[in-house]
């Protein structure tokens, strides 16, 4: 799925953003060593962050019906995860840097979530749709300096971009057999001391038992 959502994220900007122009569109981590060997210019969209938003994970089962309207199964509910890209451009002259900036972010703006004909058949299959936001602020346990400073790069402008993708786990439970005819019950007969079944109540007790009050028949 991620390789798709990458897909996707590249036409839109070939397609939009850097359409009519010779920008290359990488997805490599922007280190020095990768910028010293650039070869034209770039807009560079580095996947730097992975995680699923648990503030949307829900713990209830979805119940699975037949074409009849029973229930046929339980399943565990999608879950939504979180892609951030460090999208950056590279050229010679800031300027022409800020430019394109200006490019890729009036280009994601103007969607809320992935346009269809972007989307793999695979994305499309999911049956959920894409979201996308840019240059919001980060939550505070995802820093972009922080992520500079990993990468050994110097600190350049960038648009954090989030996609939000929802995916099923998979998970299904079958659900137990109809009951097809109403419960039965038979009563039964239990003796507790099995060796007194031919003995009268009055008779002998158990090894072990003492009678309680006087003994039938005592002065």
């Amino acid at each position: 799925m991620i390789n798709d959502v990458d897909e996707a994220l590249r036409t839109l900007l070939r397609e939009e953003a850097l359409r009519g122009t010779d920008v290359e569109v990488a997805f490599d981590a922007p280190t020095r060593e990768w910028a010293s060997h650039r070869n034209g210019p770039t807009v560079d969209v580095y996947l730097y962050d992975l995680r699923e938003d648990i503030t949307r994970r829900s713990g209830n089962t979805i119940a699975v019906r037949r074409e009849d309207g029973k229930v046929s199964g339980y399943r565990t509910p999608p879950r939504v995860f979180k892609l951030a890209y460090l999208v950056t451009a590279w050229t010679q002259r800031p300027d022409d840097e800020h430019r394109l900036l200006s490019a890729l972010l009036s280009c994601f703006l103007r969607y809320e979530v992935f346009p269809t004909r972007l989307m793999s058949p695979s994305l499309v299959a999911n049956g959920y749709p894409i979201g996308v936001t840019i240059a919001q602020p980060p939550p505070d346990n995802r820093k972009v300096p922080d992520v500079w400073s990993s990468l050994g790069g110097d600190l350049k402008p960038s648009l954090d971009l989030v996609v939000t993708m929802t995916l099923d786990v998979g998970l299904f439970t079958e659900a137990a057999a109809e009951v097809m005819a109403p419960m039965r019950l038979e009563p039964t007969g239990f003796n507790t001391f099995p060796d007194l079944a031919d003995e009268p109540r009055e008779g002998k007790l158990p090894e072990g038992f003492e009678p309680v009050g006087p003994r039938p028949g005592a002065d």
